[in-house]
């Protein structure tokens, strides 16, 4: 077998001996195969060297999840450069933002996106050429513009850029405390150390189908780009339309023979609620991953009955490491059972430790932060520095662990329970609130269907606890009597003061809940 030195690697190795296997289908049944990707990207690889890319630069990716932008990340690899992609949907601002922050030399955008972009980055003072093409679907869009700018100005065949392991692959930007984005950096390494643990892990096959749920600027999808292709599997691409709607996409699973899926519980959750599982066959299904925040365990449970073949696992990680912690979920769930599962164990490529407040180790069955240390660690923080070095614990023998923020307990056996975000826990009348125990009270509620709870500032408590609902059926549920359960789950000053309805929460583009709009709620 050939040697794995970098990420687009994963690519060549099905190219050699798969080649006509089918590498990614999309939705409407455009698909292609390995020796077709390969040849695309290889394509767009000679242009960007062509137009001057060189190793360690960046190149954006504004285009809609589809064939083209999968081609469009290997090509960009090939070249020895970084990805960097955003949200389709955001406004041009935001994404504008993220491409002069990290100073893209060129990138892949669809044409309806590229006049905002130019005007944003012009704005910022930066004059950067861009490869726009006309709609994403079927690599048709990349593919025919890649073919006229061959014919106008033909660029050489050039040789796939294998740079070193420890060299930047992709950033990916999440929300920042300061109200922009921050770029996470990762590497070919950081990437790599994850899709070898998946593989050990999962033990996938080459005739599986994965399902690309999440989209491209979300962690999740590191995943859905490169098990699949280590393995010559075919990548399934699920479009942001179809992936919000639990009743074409109950079906679309179905017919498309999904066998292992992976997503945020929240749509899951949809699935169960809306998606009338009942009425296809997921005969193929061998696998459910989910990640990205707690699945309700009355959620998970009913899930576990629709669906009873698959295996299921609970991933939990950060963008900065990727998945660290992983749970596989008991064939049999306890109906009585109320509270979710564990994150579970550390993942075998990398180390944790519980730390408190001092930056002392905690022991069995005491909380602590979590932090986490290994190669699936991110590089850093595009251009802060300081943030980068804020964002680790060392240890007294000076190894170096990112905190994650996430507040755990460590139970016997080394396994890890979830208990909340550092920044999701704060103090009401000098008492200690988890805002995360509130909403697992909410979720027993037979006729809550969504719940998102929220602080507050207030001039007299501090800070006031309001809920968010989505509640099953038309009427309006009693103040009183949502207040009288929560008091049979929770002490009194955890009671939520406000409760808030609504048709749906609002969800951000990854999926989960949006706390931040939720919070400018009156």
């Amino acid at each position: 077998m050939a040697e794995i030195a970098v990420l687009h690697d994963y690519l060549d190795l099905p190219v050699a001996g798969r080649s006509a296997h089918t590498a990614v289908e999309e939705a409407d049944g455009a698909k292609i195969t390995y020796g077709e990707l390969g040849r695309l990207s290889d394509a767009l690889r000679d242009r960007l060297l062509s137009m001057g890319v060189r190793p360690g630069d960046r190149v954006g990716v504004w285009v809609r999840k589809s064939i083209d932008a999968v081609a469009a990340i290997y090509g960009i690899l090939k070249a020895g450069a970084a990805y960097v992609p955003v949200d389709p949907t955001a406004p041009a601002g935001r994404n504008g933002y993220i491409f002069s922050n990290c100073s893209i030399r060129t990138a892949i955008v669809e044409d309806r996106y590229a006049a905002a972009l130019r005007s944003e980055l012009t704005a910022a003072g930066q004059d950067v050429p861009l490869i726009e093409i006309e709609g994403a679907g079927g690599g048709l869009g990349l593919r025919r513009r890649l073919d006229a700018l061959q014919s106008e100005s033909p660029a050489p065949h050039g040789t796939t850029i294998r740079p070193a392991a420890d060299d930047l692959a992709y950033i990916l930007y999440t929300s920042g405390s300061t109200g922009k984005p921050k770029g996470v950096m990762l590497s070919h390494g950081n990437a790599m150390s994850f899709i070898e643990w998946c593989s050990e892990t999962f033990e996938p096959s080459g005739e599986e189908r994965f399902s690309a749920h999440a989209p491209f600027h979300f962690d999740l999808s590191i995943l859905d780009l490169f098990l699949p292709a280590k393995h010559g599997a075919t990548l399934v691409v699920i479009g942001e339309e179809l992936g919000k709607e639990p009743t074409q996409l109950a079906q679309f699973i179905a017919e498309s023979r999904i066998s292992s899926w992976y997503s945020a519980p929240s749509i899951l959750s949809l699935l169960v609620e809306r998606g009338k599982l009942r009425e296809y066959d997921y005969g193929n299904l061998r696998r459910v991953l989910f990640a990205g925040e707690v699945f309700p365990i009355v959620r998970l449970n009913a899930l576990r009955h629709l669906w009873p073949l698959p295996v299921y696992y609970n991933l939990y990680g950060p963008t900065e490491t990727n998945v660290c912690t992983y749970f596989q979920v008991p064939a049999d769930i306890e109906d009585s059972r109320t509270e979710p599962y564990p994150i579970g164990k550390i993942c075998s490529h990398l180390s944790g430790v519980a730390i408190d407040a001092s930056g002392n180790p905690v022991l069995d069955g005491s909380e602590g932060e979590l932090c986490i240390a290994g190669p699936g660690v991110m590089l850093g923080y595009w251009g802060q520095p300081e943030q980068t070095e804020n964002a680790y614990y060392v240890s007294e023998d000076e190894k170096r662990y990112y905190r994650t923020g996430d507040i755990v307990a460590r139970e016997e056996g080394g396994s890890y329970r979830y208990l909340g975000r550092r920044d999701r826990m704060i103090k009401k009348r000098g008492y200690r609130v988890e805002l995360d125990e509130i909403e697992a009270c909410l979720y027993l509620h037979p006729e809550i269907d969504e719940a998102a709870v929220v602080a507050v500032p207030h001039d007299e408590l501090g800070q006031m606890i309001r809920a968010h609902l989505s509640i099953r059926g038309a009427e309006r549920m009693s103040i009183i009597k949502l207040k009288r359960f929560c008091s049979e789950h929770l002490p009194i000053y955890m009671i939520p003061d406000q409760f808030s309805f609504h048709p749906a929460l609002p969800k951000t583009s990854t999926g989960k809940t949006n706390y931040q709009e939720l919070k400018q709620y009156g």
